[in-house]
């Protein structure tokens, strides 16, 4: 089994021909993708009517679904009231994953709320207990959630902290997000040398089997100094903005990994997509 490529939502490309999600299983698997991130990121707003659809188109043309949970996530916030809406929007996300027959739902991980970031670790690893706990209750063992590291220097997540959350259990899946820890790193995490440290470091703490399939989001990141993470760019976009997509592909083409690499681009994420996608296709073919 090889690596999955596909968009975060809808390119520009595809908007101006489609007015429903509903055609986008079709429209990906014809431009030469295999897989599609439904993006419920400022709500869980899709109808069950509308999830059971696009979970069949998807499944006629190939193409592997996940869903991005709300952005206002946060597993860090120890406010008992902020706790149960976090365990609630999560919970909203794995059942329109559920119906659109989607395998994983990415999260959040948490804002710092002027605490360090142990006391955020910590904070964030109880609710994630209690979300797990609620997922169980509700029948979605089935559905992989997947913590993300995120890109502003406030934020909770960086590779360390997700991958300890996902210690938890079995069913917690990372979501390395390249151009977030390019852009943390401010610029730092770039070139075939950091990503075979990290890629290390994620067999090192969640095993082989599971680190070969962990879920991921790439884009080019504009960065601040000050705080990290600014906008997401295009493949297109000149100012040296990172990280470099060919080391990566070539070192995940030659421990034969199977990641699943979602696009963020910032509107050509289907076109940046299926640009990954023949980088490391090229880089798989050889000896």
């Amino acid at each position: 089994m090889s690596a999955r490529f596909g968009p975060a939502g809808n390119s520009d490309s595809f908007a101006k021909t489609h007015k429903s999600s509903l055609d986008a299983p079709g429209w990906i698997a014809d431009f030469g993708l295999d897989c599609y991130e439904y993006q419920c990121g400022k709500g869980v707003r899709v109808s069950q009517t509308m999830a059971e659809e696009l979970g069949r188109r998807a499944e006629k043309h190939g193409i592997a679904l996940s869903l991005h949970a709300p952005y206002f996530i946060n597993l860090a916030n120890p406010d008992p009231d902020s706790r149960e809406k976090t365990i609630g929007y999560i919970t909203a996300a794995c059942l329109a994953a559920d119906w659109m027959g989607a395998g994983r739902v990415v999260i959040h991980s948490g804002a710092l709320m002027k605490r360090t970031r142990r006391q955020a670790q910590d904070i964030a690893l109880d609710t994630l207990r209690e979300v797990i706990a609620a997922c169980d209750d509700q029948g979605f063992e089935h559905i992989a959630l997947c913590p993300e590291t995120m890109g502003k220097l406030g934020q909770l997540g960086d590779l360390d902290e997700v991958l300890e959350l996902c210690t938890l259990d079995e069913r917690l899946v990372p979501c390395i997000d390249f151009g977030h820890l390019y852009a943390r790193s401010l610029g730092a995490d770039d070139g075939q040398e950091a990503f075979c440290r990290m890629l290390d470091r994620v067999e090192e703490v969640l095993g082989a089997e599971r680190a070969a399939r962990f879920h991921s989001h790439f884009s080019r990141i504009e960065f601040t100094p000050n705080g990290g993470e600014k906008c997401h760019r295009t493949f297109a976009d000149h100012g040296g903005y990172g990280p470099d997509w060919a080391p990566l592909a070539a070192e995940i083409a030659r421990r034969r990994w199977s990641p699943t690499f979602i696009c963020e681009s910032a509107g050509t994420q289907a076109e940046d997509a299926l640009e990954m996608k023949n980088i490391y296709q090229a880089h798989l073919r050889e000896p």
